[in-house]
Formats: structure tokens, sequence, C-alpha cells
């Protein structure tokens, strides 16, 4: 009876690629959502809030609200997803000088060259932006320690995220019941408005952890292979309700921070699963293997794309006029893609010019080949 076992065996090889093909996808779609996050606009305070609920101002809102905030939660839960094999096959120390070097070095460099550049193209009056104030304000906006950068605007999810690595070791040696009440307690406290800047985001850490179960039950497979139109109902239901409170929920007197917060956290989690559904079937597809080969550039997308749409923006816009105006949409629905194409010249510079810096900025991903 060799036959049926080399079959569930070559069957188990094909889930495990699938699923790494997902896990690859599922970063590419989610970083380069992250840069609706942070799209320019040229407007700033009560000028960009009185297009709020403007055509213009709707799709803004509906891309980061309804699709692009999801990309945080489904990151978290992947690097928990990832973290159990990566410590029982490196060892806590290296796993953490590992971390240290792919996550905690690229924060703080590119921070650095986010002063420099941006707060130095404000000094020189080349655009509006942030200028150090203080030697505490350059420290925090090099480290992001006790509140979150003003310029790189993104990294608080890569400090967050290695003060999860830390005490990974700890965490898999938890049992499920007690990761299930870590789990439920960061997301409960990132209900609550900040207090401590030990975690400035604690849905991560509560991401982080079901994404360790989400290993520990296998259940990565079983929710990307669930029927799609089951998967997108709760979206669907979350998007709805999203969206009633933006239009009307202010009138009906049922806005309040912490409906707000509860809704928007059911939202993510809704979304992150669709992303992951979508990751699941592309997969399978040429398209997916067509977008895999962007993966080992997202790091550095994640890590650069607020200094691009900085410097950058306002270039484009002054052709493209602001939000509310005319040609605004265009240059709003292809910020990713620019973003995402200024990035890969900057690699291939980058690896060119001088391969361990291209490693140090990327995280390790960019590595020179023969």
């Amino acid at each position: 009876m060799p036959r049926p076992v080399f079959q569930e065996s070559q069957s188990f090889t094909e889930l495990r690629v699938r699923t790494s093909r997902a896990i690859g996808l599922a970063r590419v779609l989610c970083i380069l959502g992250i840069v609706y996050v942070h799209a320019w606009t040229g407007l700033y305070g009560p000028a960009l809030t009185a297009l709020d609920h403007t055509p213009q101002g709707l799709l803004r809102w509906g891309l980061i609200e309804l699709l692009a905030r999801s990309s945080v939660p489904l990151l978290s839960v992947v690097s928990g997803w990832l973290v159990g094999p990566s410590l029982a096959r490196r060892g806590a120390r290296a796993f953490l000088a590992g971390k240290a070097r792919t996550v905690l070095v690229p924060m703080l460099a590119w921070n650095a060259i986010a002063i420099v550049m941006v707060s130095g193209a404000a000094w020189l009056g080349w655009l509006y932006a942030p200028q150090p104030t203080s030697w505490a304000w350059l420290a925090n906006e090099l480290t992001g320690l006790v509140s979150p950068n003003e310029i790189n605007v993104q990294m608080p999810f890569l400090r967050d995220l290695f003060l999860c690595l830390l005490i990974a070791p700890l965490l898999v040696r938890q049992n499920d019941r007690t990761l299930g009440a870590v789990a439920i307690a960061a997301l409960a406290w990132s209900l609550a408005p900040p207090v401590i800047p030990l975690l400035q985001r604690p849905s991560i850490l509560g991401f982080f952890v079901l994404g360790m179960l989400v290993r520990r039950r296998d259940l990565a497979t079983r929710l990307g292979n669930l029927p799609f139109a089951l998967i997108l109902t709760p979206y669907l239901v979350m998007a709805a309700a999203k969206i009633w409170l933006e239009l009307y929920g202010e009138d009906k007197g049922w806005v309040s921070p912490l409906s707000m917060a509860c809704v928007d956290l059911a939202m993510r989690a809704a979304t992150a699963l669709c992303f992951w559904a979508i990751a699941w079937r592309l997969a399978q597809t040429r398209a997916g293997t067509a977008l895999l080969r962007l993966e080992p550039a997202v790091f550095l997308l994640f890590c650069c794309h607020l200094i691009l749409i900085w410097c950058a923006g306002p270039a484009i816009g002054a052709l493209t006029g602001p939000l509310g105006s005319p040609l605004y949409p265009l240059f709003l629905l292809a910020q990713p893609a620019l973003a995402l194409g200024a990035t890969l010249v900057l690699g291939k510079a980058l690896s060119a010019i001088s391969p361990p810096l291209a490693r140090l900025l990327s995280g390790g991903r960019l590595v020179s080949r023969d």
C-alpha cells in the first residue's frame, strides 16, 4: 500500500507550498494597501476634514477604512504564524538576533533617512513637513519610543512587532488557553484610550498571538478553503455597518469612541480574512506567480513609501491637483503602483551600488545574485 502514502505526502507538500505562496501574496497585497492609508492629499487639518463627505473624500475613506486598514492585522497574524517554526529551528538567541537585524535595524535606519530627507527638505522650504523641535523629538522620531512617528507614521508597526518578537520565546511555551487570554486582553486593550506607551497599537499583539493559534489549530488551510461567499458575508455586514455609522451614526447619536473602536476592530478582522482568502486563491494562479515576484521588494516599499510620498507627492500633485481636483482620483488610485515602481528602481540601484546596504535597508530581503 505505498501508493496512497506517497499521494498523501505529495498532497501535504503541495499544501505547504500553497500556504507559503499565499503568505507571500498576503504581504504584497497588504503592503500595497498600506500605501492608500498614507496617500498624498495635498490638504491638512480642517481643509481635509471639510471634504470628508464629498465623492472624492468618500472614495479615499472607502479605500482606507474598507480595505487598507486590514493590512496590519493580517501582517501581524502572518508574523505570529511564522514565529513558532523559526524559534524551533534557530533557538531563542539566534532568533532574536535575526529579528533585530531584519526588523529593528531597518526601522532605525529608515527613520533616520526620513528625518534627514523629509525634515531637511522642509527646513529648506521645499515642502511642508515636520521638523525637529527638540532633542527629545529627534530621539522619539528615530525610535518611536513614547509616541508614534510624525514622518514615518507606519513605523509603529515594526516597533510593536519587534516587542512581540522579543516575548515570542515566552509565548510559544504557553498553552492555547493562555494564548487566547493574551489575545483577548490585547484586543480589549486596543479599544481603550492609550495610557502607557508600552505598545502603541496593542491590537498588533492580539493578532500576532492569534496567528500563533491559527498555526497550532491548522486554521490557515481551513479558512482559506471556506467558500468565498461565506468569508465575504461578515465583511459585507461590517462594511455596511461602518458606512452607515460614517454617514448617519453621528446624527442618530450612535457614535462613541468605544462603539467606533469595536466596529473598526471587527471590520479589520473581517477584511483581513477576505484578504487571506484572496491570497489563498491567487496562490494557484499565474497572476499570483507574477505578484510573488514583487514579494522581496515589498518590505522595502513598506519602509520607504512615506518618504516617497512626502517628497514626490507635491510634485505629482502639482499636475493633478490636491484632493477635490478633477484629476486627483487618478493620482489617488495610482499611488501604490507609483510607490512600488519607485521602490523597485531604488532596490535595483541599492543592490548594484552596495549589496550590504541593500540587505540592511530591506531587512535581508534584497540579496545579490550572481
